[in-house]
């Protein structure tokens, strides 16, 4: 069943059916979600953008917050975790780059989806770097191959203790609120809470 007319000078009525008209929807957000970020993005606007109504998009999306995350998706790209040889580079390589996404516009949405979504655990795993069992893959490969060169300790291996340095940078952003941390701070997570964490883990084990 077509989803909804359009007209064309000189041809009549088209119709856009599917995967074309969900295309048309997403770039609208997109460029919604860029130009006005999260607040700015309303079911009106990105209707009247992409040339169709609400009930198109209602269809889709049930909401604001899952259209939004749909579209913040559309932005991001998956980036491997970095292999410098060394723990510590590692880990702050990887902060780095987290550091300088939640800092960047697009981090702004990121929050503010985040703020919006609040405990809503389904709509979270549909964000690429925030789903948990992502985060916790890309941790646990770089501690894997800390551990198989005896930088860390085998006992390390776990979810919570792989991604507790990101999730400290994480609450920089999201419970104190800060516009960007100093890389001070990174390097205070890396060398004052994680590592310590890591290496010691098997000794507070035994």
């Amino acid at each position: 069943m077509a989803d909804e007319p359009t007209k064309q000078p000189g041809a009549g009525q088209t119709r856009r059916r599917g995967a074309a008209l969900e295309e048309a929807i997403l770039r609208a957000a997109v460029d919604e979600l860029t130009e006005s970020g999260y607040a700015g993005l309303t079911m009106d606007r990105v209707a009247k953008r992409a040339g169709t109504n609400k009930n198109a998009i209602y269809r889709r999306w049930p909401n604001r917050l899952a259209l939004g995350i749909a579209a913040y998706r559309q932005l991001t790209t998956s980036v491997q975790p970095p292999d410098t040889g060394d723990l510590r580079d590692d880990v702050l390589e990887l902060l780095r780059r987290a550091n300088r996404h939640w800092s960047s516009p697009l981090g702004a949405t990121l929050r503010e989806l985040l703020s919006a979504a609040g405990g809503a655990s389904e709509l979270l795993a549909q964000l690429p770097e925030q789903s948990t069992d992502t985060v916790a893959a890309t941790w646990l490969t770089i501690l894997g191959r800390a551990v198989a060169r005896g930088e860390a300790s085998p006992e390390a291996l776990h979810p919570r203790v792989a991604t507790v340095a990101i999730v400290l940078l994480r609450n920089e952003f999201v419970v104190r609120g800060v516009p960007t941390a100093p890389d001070s701070v990174l390097v205070e997570i890396v060398d004052e809470v994680y590592l310590p964490l890591v290496r010691q883990r098997g000794a507070a084990a035994s």
